[in-house]
């Protein structure tokens, strides 16, 4: 019997919570196990954003769940007056400057507490109630979260509604994919051709939608979606032999294709890889390919599997890994790189017997030009030096910035190592540096502290820890020199 005493619009609200509930539960959404394709969004989303916090939020019927997120540590939080239950409610973007004086969330724990909240910017995602059925719901959202303020663009609002989307779409398939499991049920004739659809389905699901493929065993013939077409810049319909498939990857990169499909019919196991690609129009591409065996009566009849354009991400991730490892004011290799380079580096020479050595560079000279000059005199005379260290004959060494006025040099090419007192002498002449101060001179110059890897060095630190105390030697005895480590002044500051 209806309730008379519940108004139009509390009603409205209701059959919404209901219809919600249903679908998140029919979704199987509520699940709180992980998964990849939604983690891999939300990274994006921060990455992005450059925010500290992303999620992919589902709104239950007393608590949020973050089905996926990056920042955060707990799965879950309090449904009341949260942020993205709002943004649900509203069924529209939700964007908040400033937590701390929006009347809706000032008084929020998370807003008052840790982690303090302060911008929000939240995009409401839809799942259909059912499949086939024209009407969705909203049931969570797509959200980035920084404890500092921030406005957002219209670009960057544009952003996450993209990811919103992709997040829509795998959760379409997903739908999707559960109906061809329920209609499979109901002919054993139709059993084989759903069930590869619908791998074909889950692992399209995991891609956001890519373009999907088959390779009939013994029968020479694929098949192709469009989309497949459209990455190899082909017309659709125009299948290349199959005997040149492998053409359309860089050398390098063939045999690793070749070996992952052999592993898979060999195993039975899953493969993913990821490489170069040349398109049939000689251009450039980055790819991902996942397959499988498909098995019928106990038998390998096919591989099936999708196959993905990431150019544009894998370009996205190789520009902030080349930012994460360069100093912002020399553009110089950063602490980070060089502790990664240096371990690599020294397990390559001494796997392969070979010389190395680690120069510690320390500007001698440049807290006087800082406090007489100005710290950006000291930024300017930081990048000078910078400049002079990507010199032609350094191109074989790697350099870095360690941080303050201190650099290192690591070498180890053998025609480095050969000319290395010539090397080590253009060096110490291009650290030096006159910077005029009114009517007078203030003179930089660098002191370097030497050592050679041997068998007593035991680590990355060992090394640069000695490669100091040949410099302290050096700038006690003369500022603008270099010494070799000894290893008898090593045993002295070790108190032996």
């Amino acid at each position: 019997m209806k309730n008379h005493c519940v108004k139009p619009k509390e009603e409205g609200r209701l059959d919404s919570e209901r219809l919600r509930l249903e679908t998140l539960e029919m979704l199987g959404l509520l699940d709180p196990v992980a998964e990849r394709d939604f983690d891999v969004l939300v990274s994006m989303a921060r990455r992005t954003l450059g925010c500290s916090v992303a999620l992919l939020s589902l709104v239950g019927s007393d608590r949020l769940l973050f089905k996926a997120s990056a920042g955060v540590q707990f799965a879950d939080t309090p449904r009341e007056h949260s942020f993205c239950s709002t943004a649900v409610a509203l069924e529209e973007p939700l964007i908040v400057p400033d937590a701390s004086v929006d009347p809706r969330f000032s008084e929020h724990p998370l807003v008052k507490g840790a982690p303090h909240i302060r911008f929000y910017a939240g995009v409401p995602i839809r799942a259909k109630i059912s499949y086939g059925s024209d009407v969705s719901v909203a049931i969570g959202t797509v959200c980035v979260v920084d404890e500092k303020t921030r406005v957002l663009s219209a670009e960057e609002l544009a952003s996450i509604a993209d990811i919103a989307h992709l997040v829509e779409s795998i959760i379409d398939a997903r739908l999707t994919a559960l109906f061809t499991a329920q209609i499979a049920d109901e002919s054993e004739g139709l059993v084989r051709s759903l069930y590869r659809e619908q791998r074909q389905l889950k692992q399209a699901e995991r891609m956001a939608n890519i373009g999907s493929w088959r390779l009939v065993l013994g029968k020479n013939r694929a098949e192709w979606s469009d989309q497949v077409f459209a990455i190899h810049e082909l017309p659709v319909g125009q299948m290349p032999p199959l005997e040149k498939a492998l053409d359309f990857y860089p050398p390098h990169a063939r045999e690793t294709v070749s070996a992952a499909i052999e592993r898979a019919l060999q195993t039975g196991e899953p493969f993913e890889v990821e490489t170069d690609f040349i398109t049939a129009k000689a251009n450039a591409r980055r790819v991902r390919c996942l397959g499988e065996v498909e098995i019928r009566d106990g038998t390998p009849v096919a591989l099936i599997g999708v196959f993905q354009d990431v150019t544009a991400r894998y370009h996205m991730e190789q520009s902030l890994r080349r930012i994460a490892g360069t100093d912002d004011l020399t553009q110089l290799a950063n602490r980070a790189q060089f502790n990664l380079v240096l371990d690599e580096r020294l397990d390559h020479a001494r796997a392969h017997n070979e010389t190395l050595a680690l120069l510690l560079i320390d500007l001698d000279g440049f807290k006087a030009i800082n406090d007489q000059c100005g710290h950006l005199a000291g930024d300017d005379l930081l990048r000078l030096i910078g400049e002079r260290l990507k010199a032609p004959y350094l191109s074989r060494c790697f350099v870095a910035r360690l941080g303050g006025d201190e650099f290192v040099v690591v070498v180890s090419d053998p025609a480095d190592v050969t000319d290395f007192e010539n090397l080590l002498s253009r060096l110490l002449s291009d650290l030096r540096h006159t910077v005029t101060k009114g009517k007078g001179l203030l003179h930089i110059s660098g002191s370097i502290g030497i050592c050679w890897l041997d068998d007593t060095v035991t680590s990355r630190s060992d090394l640069v820890q000695r490669a100091d105390v040949a410099l302290y030697a050096a700038k006690q005895t003369q500022r603008g020199t270099a010494q070799a480590h000894v290893p008898e002044k090593w045993q002295e500051s070790l108190g032996l």
